[in-house]
C-alpha cells in the first residue's frame, strides 16, 4: 500500500515538473578550473538544460589523466596539451576538443624583491627569480600548472628539480592550497588568472608579471574512449561536450566574471575533431 502511494506521488510530481530524474556522469577537472568558481555556474545550467548530473572529481591534470586511463571517469577537462595529445594517441581518449582559455600570471610579494615586475619576458622573470633565490611556491603535484611552471624554468635555462628547498618549496597541492601557502610565506607563485581573481587570502601578494605569449593556458575536453573502457558513458560525455562547445555553454563561459573581469575566453570549434588512428597499448 505504501509503495503504491509513493509511486503515485512520484508520478504526480513528475507530471507537475517538480522532480527531474537526471542522468549522471563523472568528470575529472583541474583544481584551477574548480577554484575559478565557473563550475558553480555551469553545473546548474547543465542540469537544467540537459537533465544531466555532473559529478566532479577535482584533481591535478596528471591525476585526471590517470583516472581517465583507469576508466574511473567518463571524461576529463584539463590544460596540458602535450599530455592530452598523448592520452588520445595511446587510445585512452576518443578525441580532444578545445573549449576555452585564459592565461597564467606570476604573483609575488608587493615589494617584489626579485624585480620581476620590470622583466621584458617570462624567461627574464624566471631568471630573476633564480638569481635572487626568492621564496617560490611550486604546485609540485604534476598538474597542468606544475607542468607549465617546469617548462618555463626549462626555457629560462634551469631544471627546477635541482633547486634548493630552502627557497623553492613544492606544496604538492592544488591551486587554492598553493596560493594559501604562497600568501603565508609572502612568496612568488605561478598561478592561473582565474584562480587568482577568485582567491581571497591575498594578503601582501600582488600580480607582478603577465602578458607573455608563453603564458597562454588552453583547456580541453577529452571523452574517455569506449574502445578502451566499454563501460564509460560515451553518449553522455558527448552530450556534455556539445553543450560546453555549443552556443549556450560558450555564452555562459564568456559571461562569467569576477571583480568585473572575464576569467575565461570561449574558443571551442564547431565540430568534434576527427579521431586519429590509434593502436591500443597494454
Amino acid at each position: 500500500m505504501r509503495k503504491c502511494a509513493f509511486g503515485l506521488l512520484l508520478l504526480l510530481s513528475l507530471m507537475a515538473g517538480r522532480v527531474v530524474l537526471a542522468d549522471e556522469i563523472r568528470l575529472a577537472v583541474t583544481t584551477s578550473f574548480h577554484n575559478s568558481g565557473l563550475s558553480d555556474v555551469l553545473l546548474p545550467a547543465i542540469r537544467k538544460d540537459l537533465g544531466l548530473e555532473v559529478h566532479l572529481l577535482v584533481v591535478g591534470t596528471g591525476q585526471a589523466l590517470k583516472l581517465g586511463r583507469a576508466g574511473d571517469v567518463d571524461a576529463i577537462l584539463v590544460h596540458s596539451k602535450k599530455a592530452e595529445q598523448a592520452f588520445v594517441k595511446e587510445g585512452y581518449g576518443s578525441h580532444r576538443r578545445e573549449i576555452m582559455y585564459n592565461d597564467f600570471i606570476l604573483v609575488g610579494p608587493s615589494t617584489d624583491p626579485a624585480g620581476i615586475g620590470s622583466a621584458k619576458s617570462v624567461s627574464e622573470a624566471f631568471r630573476a627569480l633564480r638569481k635572487a633565490e626568492a621564496n617560490f611556491v611550486s604546485r609540485g603535484d604534476d598538474s597542468g600548472t606544475h607542468r607549465k611552471e617546469q617548462g618555463l624554468w626549462s626555457k629560462a635555462g634551469f631544471k627546477s628539480d635541482t633547486f634548493d628547498s630552502r627557497w623553492y618549496r613544492a606544496a604538492g597541492a592544488g591551486m587554492g592550497a598553493s596560493l594559501n601557502t604562497a600568501s603565508a610565506m609572502n612568496a612568488y607563485i605561478l598561478a592561473d588568472r582565474a584562480s587568482w581573481l577568485n582567491f581571497r587570502n591575498k594578503r601582501e601578494l600582488k600580480l607582478l608579471f603577465e602578458g607573455d605569449p608563453l603564458l597562454f593556458n588552453q583547456y580541453a575536453f577529452l571523452p574517455v574512449s569506449s574502445m578502451r573502457h566499454p563501460h564509460v558513458k560515451t553518449d553522455l560525455a558527448l552530450k556534455l561536450e556539445n553543450w560546453l562547445a555549443g552556443p549556450t555553454g560558450q555564452k555562459w563561459i564568456g559571461e562569467y566574471q569576477v571583480q568585473g573581469e572575464r576569467l575565461f575566453t570561449p574558443n571551442a570549434s564547431e565540430k568534434i575533431p576527427a579521431a586519429a588512428p590509434v593502436r591500443l597499448t597494454k
